[in-house]
């Protein structure tokens, strides 16, 4: 099977349960129990009107501006997975567009991810399937591959296995590793809970904000 132009089967992924819960999380307190090491990228936004991604993830890498592949995974998608493609990141040639919103709403697809551009945007905006993309275009896209799915990818350094927890939300995305689910799920629940006090003690007036001073004093800040 020649490496560039295959598709591989997916030997695991995050249950439906799972992912679920996670919908509740804030991918900025996921984030913060990854010693906010992992991101995929300020240039992924999102394109839609509004909803929380959270699903496994399906993994396409296509050259830029190629789309045969992502149109082979929506094909192979189970509901509730969540479409994530490598392209490069180049914005030249739109990647999907109103045509494959509507087969992967059909399908009850979790989302998609796309390290490329869209077109049909006022579509996509208009609605709430979750859509993430680094831009938009007008031009469309080829449909000759070559491409791979579910292989391993990476977009501006977040690593994605096929499988993994792909979650997004108003702030970005963040792929949650398979093998390390459960405890950070465990960690930003309780990053949740200490940020809800922090709140509730500035509303009532008894935040502690000490830390402030004693951290400008032991870098050495002069006039305190």
């Amino acid at each position: 099977m020649p490496i560039g132009f295959r598709i591989l089967p997916r030997a695991r992924q995050v249950d439906a349960a799972t992912a679920e819960r996670f919908r509740a999380l804030p991918v900025a307190n996921i984030s913060d129990c990854m010693s906010r090491m992992t991101a995929g990228g300020p240039r992924l936004r999102p394109m839609h009107a509004g909803g929380v991604l959270s699903g496994p993830a399906l993994t396409v890498k296509t050259r830029p501006g190629d789309n045969l592949m992502i149109h082979k995974a929506i094909g192979l998608a189970q509901p509730g997975d969540v479409i994530v493609v490598d392209a490069g990141g180049d914005l030249t040639n739109a990647l999907i567009g109103e045509l494959m919103l509507a087969q992967m709403v059909k399908k009850g697809l979790g989302g998609i991810v796309l390290n490329g551009a869209i077109r049909d945007s006022g579509a996509i905006r208009g609605q709430d399937f979750p859509v993430y993309a680094a831009g938009v275009t007008h031009r469309g896209p080829y449909k000759d591959g070559p491409g791979e799915i579910n292989v391993t990818i990476a977009i501006d350094g977040m690593v994605i296995e096929p499988g993994d927890l792909i979650v997004g939300d108003e702030d970005g995305l963040l792929c949650v590793p398979f093998d390390d689910v459960a405890a950070l799920e465990a960690a930003t629940l309780a990053k949740n809970a200490a940020e809800q006090k922090t709140i509730a003690a500035i509303a009532d007036g008894s935040n502690d904000t000490v830390w402030v001073d004693a951290t400008l004093r032991r870098n050495g800040c002069e006039g305190l």
